[in-house]
């Protein structure tokens, strides 16, 4: 099992609001499917938006913390961030533990 990421409250806002663009979740659910690094030119084939927007949703997911970038000549492969989805899951689950749990 992956060792969670410590998220700051500035990190996690971060990564909610790179995660709340429709086309930003479908790149980031493509790269979780592939189980391995996704290139480039493969998330683009399957998204119906220009090489220009895949790379600034590219950066968006990397800025935000969410994904990884290897660069290898001209191409690029995409792989999650080892733990970060975890703590993101772990963040959400320690709000419903929080709640009220009498109501």
């Amino acid at each position: 099992m992956k060792k969670a990421a410590h998220l700051t409250r500035a990190r996690q806002t971060a990564i909610f609001k790179a995660l709340a663009d429709p086309h930003r979740f479908e790149l980031l659910l493509q790269i979780a499917k592939a189980r391995c690094p996704l290139g480039c030119s493969q998330a683009l084939a399957s998204l119906p938006i220009s090489a220009a927007t895949l790379s600034h949703h590219i950066k968006e997911l990397e800025t935000a913390g969410l994904i990884d970038i290897r660069r290898e000549g001209k191409f690029a492969y995409l792989s999650l961030r080892p733990g970060v989805l975890e703590s993101v899951a772990a963040s959400l689950q320690a709000l419903e533990s929080a709640n009220c749990a009498g109501r």
